[in-house]
């Protein structure tokens, strides 16, 4: 889906910072924000109270405005905006449960019942989590030996040694493909 003029506007409106451009933007996307929250958090099992949705929310928020909006100015508008602005959500949500998960580790919170439970993301989880929708834009391009190993990477979560045992593909191999496909969706500007 494209960029609509709706939102074209907005975000020169937003960029110009018009009086009330701000507004409008928050009313048109915190809905997505929240879904994208509760999404997040459900299809990794982890139960999160009010608070944490409004300090998630707040993160996304904060996300789009840091360095003067520098989200917004970039976008390239080669997807729609809620597109791009779903994978800012998601990406914040998923810094958010590591950092929460980092510091519960450390002691330094207090965990209970009715704040994040069950969070067992590890690093490359969430390397997975954030390279979701680049991954299916770039398995289009890719040769299908290829997209084969990055949709078993990326999207099942199998290990170099998995890959190449479901593949008969060399498991020192493995690595260069990854880094081969990703070079080449820097190389093609793909993405939002």
């Amino acid at each position: 889906m494209a960029l609509t003029e709706i939102d074209r506007t907005l975000i020169k409106r937003c960029l110009a910072r018009q009086p009330g451009a701000w507004k409008d933007f928050v009313d048109r996307y915190l809905g997505l924000f929240i879904h994208v929250i509760n999404h997040t958090l459900h299809a990794h099992s982890i139960r999160g109270s009010q608070d944490d949705l409004d300090d998630m929310c707040a993160d996304i928020f904060l996300e789009i405005l840091a360095g003067d909006m520098s989200a917004l100015r970039k976008f390239r508008g080669k997807s729609s905006l809620a597109t791009y602005l779903t994978i800012i959500a998601r990406r914040v949500v998923i810094r958010s449960l590591m950092k929460r998960r980092h510091s519960e580790a450390l002691g330094h919170v207090n965990a209970h019942q009715d704040s994040l439970v069950g969070s067992q993301l590890s690093v490359s989880e969430v390397q997975r989590i954030e390279d979701r929708e680049e991954v299916e834009m770039l398995m289009k391009l890719l040769a299908p030996r290829d997209a084969e190993v990055v949709k078993l990477y990326h999207l099942e979560g199998k290990s170099y040694r998995e890959i190449a045992d479901a593949t008969s593909l060399p498991e020192n191999s493995i690595g260069s493909i990854l880094s081969r496909a990703r070079d080449q969706l820097r190389n093609r500007n793909v993405g939002v």
